[in-house]
């Protein structure tokens, strides 16, 4: 009994993946023991989504302008932002399909006879007020932050993206020898990400709360009448990491699964908190350490976080049809191709936050005149337990797509990829 401490402390020193799964456990134990404590613990959990967003600005900002700016040969950055987003769009277009097709196969809302009338009026009002003018050209004009320092205090990347870029350009046209301005952006850099280090080790206080209150609130219970929705979209989500994120990674010559292995610290992190955001810093260091360039990690990382979110995409079309099928709604091949067509839109400047894929959804049906916006209720108990599946697909498509770019643009070294990937702890 006496060696049971200190093998359990040195259990727990192993590595932050290990804090968080425990962290997770016991958040839902607790949850579900005492629901109505689990409750009241939500704070914390938003708390260190909070700590997280407020250094996300400064470290995006640092890393790209001080890769832009450190560049010895201005490379074409425009040509990486479109290889990049072609690429992008046709991951999203794949989801999206993969998507349809798992609801079209598995027809999670078979049999349900939901009657849009029945909704709560009040949680109809909410979702209705929540997407208010939002559209193509609101949220082109939103990535244009209102002053130099407006970017700053605004919770989404894209701003700061734009900033920085104009930024870099700047630096490196008017940089001269000696200039230490290059200097002071990579030592605020490295202070940034020092101090993110620190808020990192909360993470799992932060999964423990975040799961306690998600049992808490819910129940485990009520994933009962959902759960061939749940599985349906697991499923689906794992398709597309395993055949076409793999597939893609081994056209390029690397292992997804030595991929996946590497960065199973950050991927805990991203299941205990279901979001994506806190593990963005980390993730660009370890692209780094891949091989990865540091101005190419540090654009088409940020960028994927608004423009690449695969799990988003996947729930999109599967949700849809689900409220489609729950309604008794026949679509056309036309009305889903339609659909599909919107989706590329909404399912891009969503922040990768737990809660951002619902907002997704009920963006795109207040475009789409086919589906009830009242079908949206029915998700809306269980979208925490689909949130981790969202979140943990796209950050895995994020990193694959960055390694991908990297090696189109030659800027990553594929030994020092492979050395790294077949290292074993």
């Amino acid at each position: 009994m006496k060696l049971s401490f200190p093998f359990a402390f040195s259990f727990l020193k192993r590595g932050l993946y290990v804090q968080v799964i425990c962290g997770v456990i016991l958040g839902i134990g607790f949850g579900y023991a005492w629901p109505a404590l689990g409750t009241e613990l939500k704070p914390l959990g938003d708390a260190f989504i909070k700590l997280v967003k407020m250094m996300l600005a400064p470290l995006v900002f640092c890393t790209i302008a001080g890769g832009i700016a450190s560049l010895n040969e201005r490379r074409g950055i425009a040509k990486t932002l479109l290889k990049a987003m072609a690429i992008f769009y046709l991951l999203t277009l794949l989801a999206l399909l993969l998507g349809w097709l798992a609801a079209a196969i598995m027809q999670p809302g078979a049999g349900w006879h939901f009657h849009p009338a029945a909704a709560d009026k009040n949680v109809m009002s909410a979702l209705s007020s929540t997407m208010e003018n939002q559209g193509l050209a609101r949220f082109v004009l939103h990535i244009i932050p209102a002053t130099y320092v407006g970017a700053f205090a605004e919770p989404e990347v894209l701003p700061v993206l734009l900033l920085a870029l104009l930024t870099g350009f700047a630096m490196a046209r008017t940089r001269r020898p000696g200039d230490r301005m290059l200097h002071v952006v990579d030592e605020l850099s490295r202070l940034c990400f020092s101090i993110f280090g620190s808020i990192m080790k909360l993470a799992p206080v932060a999964a423990f709360a975040s799961m306690a209150y998600t049992v808490g609130r819910y129940g485990i219970q009520s994933i009962a009448g959902f759960s061939y929705l749940i599985l349906n979209f697991y499923l689906a989500c794992a398709v597309f990491v395993v055949v076409i994120l793999g597939g893609l990674a081994r056209l390029h010559g690397f292992s997804l699964w030595k991929l996946l292995r590497y960065i199973r610290e950050e991927l805990f992190v991203v299941l205990g908190t279901s979001s994506s955001e806190p593990v963005l810093p980390p993730l660009m260091q370890k692209l780094q350490a891949l091989g990865c360039k540091k101005d190419v990690a540090g654009l088409v990382l940020p960028m994927a976080y608004s423009f690449n979110l695969d799990g988003t995409a996947i729930y999109l079309t599967l949700a849809s049809l689900f409220i489609a099928q729950a309604c008794d709604i026949q679509l056309s091949n036309g009305q889903i191709l339609g659909l599909i067509a919107t989706m590329l839109l909404t399912s891009k400047g969503a922040a990768g936050v737990s809660g951002s894929g619902f907002v997704a959804l009920v963006a795109t049906l207040t475009v789409i005149p086919d589906l009830p916006l009242a079908g949206a209720t029915l998700l809306l108990g269980i979208d925490r337990f689909m949130s981790e599946a969202r979140a943990l697909t796209s950050t895995i498509s994020n990193v694959v797509v960055c390694l991908v770019v990297a090696m189109w643009e030659g800027a990553c070294d594929r030994q020092t990829l492979k050395q790294q990937l077949d290292q074993r702890d």
